[in-house]
């Protein structure tokens, strides 16, 4: 067969010429990777208690929840993760070949069986059920060299309200969460525990009063029914947004007329949520956004589409924010 080749070198030459062509061809055509897929399908349940430590959790939330999905059609296992911030992770395997869509949906229906068994806080927090798979597929960082205006809290704000949106709408993107618990704006409230001790008050009963005293509501109108010749919608403040207008609330009123106000046994900031965890990137204040890819997926594509996000947000970021 070789003697072919070495007695015709312009046939030897013109298949040669060929192979390099099909080779090019198929470089730029063919898929960069086309195997089935190795991992089980994964679902996520997350749920968040509030001020709870990783025991509390594990003790009066994970149960009912594992209880419940335990057993889900085509389920092969799942694993729990609690931290001290009040998370809970339930990470739920199926079986090869399994429908994610069918078994995120059949989790769901499992995970409201057992809301009613739940802690009220858990369930005001809200519990979510996604598909994805189990591995993160890159992380993105951003960070600020300008520490006295933006530091972390403004950096995961910023993320999550101009950069995350854009990511997960990006096809294949299963989520994208920023490390480090929970930085939205929120309103601290630093109670003093001697001067709880002093007027005999527990941090639940001040938390009844903020709430109490802190919502939105519909109030209604003036005169709809009525033969007069207007109409008066009623309007009201709403929710406070200010660290005084939350000093000023009353705790609780005395026989002699005095009144205790929240700012007399409690510092009142505006925060994060959580402090639980403190990130720094290149030694700088910043977040890392960990994504996750929905199975099937490729992980190449939501990568380069990622890139090409960043590049194009970077031109509108905040002066000394990379």
């Amino acid at each position: 067969m070789f003697k072919i080749f070495l007695n015709r070198p312009v046939l030897a030459t013109v298949i040669s010429i060929l192979l390099v062509i099909l080779g090019v061809l198929g470089l730029s055509k063919l898929p960069l990777q086309q195997f089935p897929d190795i991992a089980p399908p994964a679902v996520q349940v997350m749920a968040f208690y509030p001020g709870a430590n990783a025991e509390t959790v594990l003790r009066s939330v994970a149960p009912s929840l594992e209880e419940a999905i335990n057993g889900v059609e085509n389920m092969s296992y799942m694993s729990s993760t609690a931290s001290n911030d009040g998370s809970l992770v339930i990470t739920v395997y199926f079986k090869l070949g399994t429908n994610p869509d069918q078994a995120a949906v059949n989790v769901q229906n499992r995970v409201s069986q057992a809301t009613s068994q739940l802690p009220t806080e858990v369930v005001q927090a809200g519990i979510t059920t996604a598909k994805q798979q189990n591995s993160l597929i890159m992380v993105v960082d951003l960070f600020t060299d300008d520490e006295k205006n933006y530091d972390q809290t403004f950096l995961a704000n910023y993320a999550q309200i101009n950069i995350i949106p854009d990511i997960k709408r990006i096809p294949g993107v299963g989520s994208a969460t920023i490390f480090g618990g929970n930085k939205d704006y929120s309103m601290r409230v630093w109670l003093n525990p001697s001067k709880m001790a002093t007027y005999g008050l527990t941090p639940k009963e001040v938390m009844a009063v903020i709430q109490d005293k802190n919502l939105e509501a519909a109030p209604g109108k003036f005169g709809e029914s009525s033969k007069e010749s207007f109409e008066y919608v009623i309007t009201y403040k709403g929710k406070l947004n200010k660290p005084e207008e939350y000093g000023e609330m009353v705790i609780k009123a005395n026989a002699d007329g005095s009144i205790l106000r929240l700012k007399d046994l409690a510092r009142i900031e505006f925060g994060a949520y959580s402090y639980t965890n403190f990130t720094r990137v290149n030694g700088k204040p910043g977040i890392n956004i960990g994504v996750v890819q929905l199975a099937g997926s490729n992980s190449n594509q939501i990568q380069i589409a990622i890139a090409k996000l960043m590049e194009k947000s970077a031109k509108n970021f905040p002066k000394g924010v990379k």
